[in-house]
């Protein structure tokens, strides 16, 4: 049973879960509305011929996010999930036969690029990695910790004295020629290039900014024992032991409006569940649609096809592997990506000759086992999954290049069993994003001041997820619903009082020198 005091969270992706574990420990009643069978959203599994293989993101970093969470409701996260830090980032390969791994030792990492590229790449290295700290330290309080904000209010955080440290962000030159500042050799270019596609961006068109990208994951990346998923369990849970109610299974239809203000909503069978606050915990396009009604379709803006993050062709299997020492994280180059980039932003189709991300789910912790293995392979697609998705004989054919390219760089997988899933399905699964897996593409600076924030324009109504600020990833979707929780209570203090409030949803999370350094 809901209540008219409550608050109810449409989505039980990260953002929807931290909110509701935050919530509910704060003593407010929560409902989780979730139209899937299990809780995670975009951190789910695909079962592959028996075996269940993660379908969503692979990769866990700023675990201090998640720490603190857990810490806020006087819990340990190692508690709920057994988390094995990862020495080597990921190891990287190109079609000449070259091969690079990057370590969370910035000493081991500039050596292998001095080895490498040369003493002047690894020199190169260091200050690229001195300026993703920069711009890390410059934001990660400012900006993504703290509520949505304007370049004027972002200026203001600065203050007169920082404005130097303000515009050393560098939001002004694309990731690619900022890069080509530092590295001479097109591999590295390549290599760190390739971090503005976490966000759904190209290297070509994103801002220097997203280089910081490169300093969150320098910083530790951690192996999920049993799965991503397995995060997305733990909180929902940690969710759940403070008095969430989870609804599975259940599809909104509409999101109630009354005097002016959101007041529940109703779901797909008529039934209604009213609250005095509404978390929608999805793609801000889906409620500017309509996909939950006429009356909230205007308390946000939805983005344009044309300003839409990548999509992908994501392909989970089992499968023998043979000719390549893979690690978990693995990434193969194309020869001509700025043509990848092209084909997908430009032209709107499927990269003919596609950069491969492989997760090999069943190396990292142990042995690789004996026989086949659980895959996950991602090629970058564009968003086109409401409009003219890339067809059978498209994706047959991207796949065939694929395969071929990870053949041209030593690895050799026959598969037992495949399950592709691209723009149309991802569609499908999130609404109104055309199958975009991380909201508005990070091209130009305006672009990251055009993410919601927590606010809507309908009061009572309220966002979190990667559509909105902070912006896409686990560790910004996680943040994006604290964010959302503490503007909620801090709306709701202030009702009580009538008093106005210091900061309107800020957060407060341990600070990242905790972790490792790089």
């Amino acid at each position: 049973m809901t209540r008219a005091d409550g608050v109810v969270i449409i989505g039980a992706g990260i953002g929807g879960l931290c909110a509701a574990a935050q919530l509910a420990g704060a003593g407010v009643p929560v409902t989780v509305v979730e139209r899937m069978a299990t809780p995670g959203g975009k951190l789910r599994t695909v079962d592959v011929d028996g075996v269940a293989v993660d379908a969503g993101p692979t990769v866990f970093t700023a675990r201090w996010v998640f720490d603190a969470l857990f810490e806020s409701l006087g819990e340990r996260l190692d508690d709920h999930v057994t988390l094995v830090a990862s020495e080597r980032l990921a190891r990287h390969a190109w079609q000449d036969g070259s091969r690079l791994d990057l370590w969370t030792d910035p000493t081991r990492s500039r050596d292998a690029i001095g080895e490498f590229a040369g003493a002047a790449e690894a020199r190169g290295h260091d200050g690229f990695r001195a300026e993703a700290a920069r711009i890390w330290t410059a934001l990660e309080h400012r900006y993504m910790e703290a509520p949505v904000t304007t370049p004027v209010g972002l200026a203001l955080r600065f203050g007169l004295g920082g404005i130097g440290e303000m515009l050393a962000i560098n939001p002004f030159e694309t990731l690619w020629s900022a890069l080509g500042k530092h590295f001479k050799d097109p591999r590295l270019r390549q290599l760190y290039g390739r971090y503005a596609t976490y966000c759904g961006a190209s290297p070509y068109q994103a801002t220097a900014t997203l280089m910081l990208i490169a300093h969150l994951e320098a910083r530790g990346v951690w192996l999920v024992e049993g799965g991503m998923h397995k995060v997305a369990d733990a909180i929902a849970a940690l969710a759940a032991a403070r008095g969430a109610q989870f609804r599975y299974g259940a599809d909104v239809r509409e999101i109630r409006v009354t005097g002016g203000r959101a007041s529940g909503v109703v779901l797909a069978d008529g039934e209604h569940l009213p609250a005095r606050d509404v978390l929608a915990n999805c793609d801000a396009s889906a409620i500017a649609d309509g996909r939950f009604g006429t009356a909230a379709a205007g308390a946000v803006k939805g983005t344009a096809p044309r300003d839409r993050s990548l999509s992908a062709l994501v392909t989970m299997m089992t499968a023998d592997a043979t000719g390549f020492d893979l690690d978990r994280h693995n990434v193969f180059f194309s020869n001509d990506y700025a043509r990848e980039f092209d084909d997908i932003f430009k032209h709107g189709r499927l990269p003919a000759a596609p950069s491969v991300y492989l997760c090999a789910q069943d190396r990292g912790l142990g042995p690789p086992p004996d026989g086949p293995e659980r895959f996950q392979i991602i090629v970058n697609a564009p968003a086109t999954g409401d409009g003219h998705p890339p067809g059978p004989g498209e994706i047959e054919a991207c796949q065939t290049a694929t395969f071929a390219a990870l053949d041209r760089c030593g690895l050799t997988l026959r598969p037992r069993s495949m399950v592709p899933v691209g723009p149309a399905m991802f569609e499908a699964l999130f609404p109104s994003t055309g199958g975009a897996l991380y909201g508005r593409a990070s091209h130009g600076w305006r672009a990251s001041f055009r993410r919601p924030g927590s606010r809507s324009g309908l009061s009572g109504l309220w966002l979190a997820g990667g559509s909105a600020h902070p912006g896409a990833g686990v560790p910004m979707a996680a943040l994006s619903g604290r964010l959302a929780s503490a503007a909620i209570l801090s709306a709701r203090a202030s009702t009580r009082t009538f008093l106005p409030m210091a900061t309107a949803g800020g957060i407060s999370t341990p600070k990242a020198t905790t972790a490792a350094s790089a």
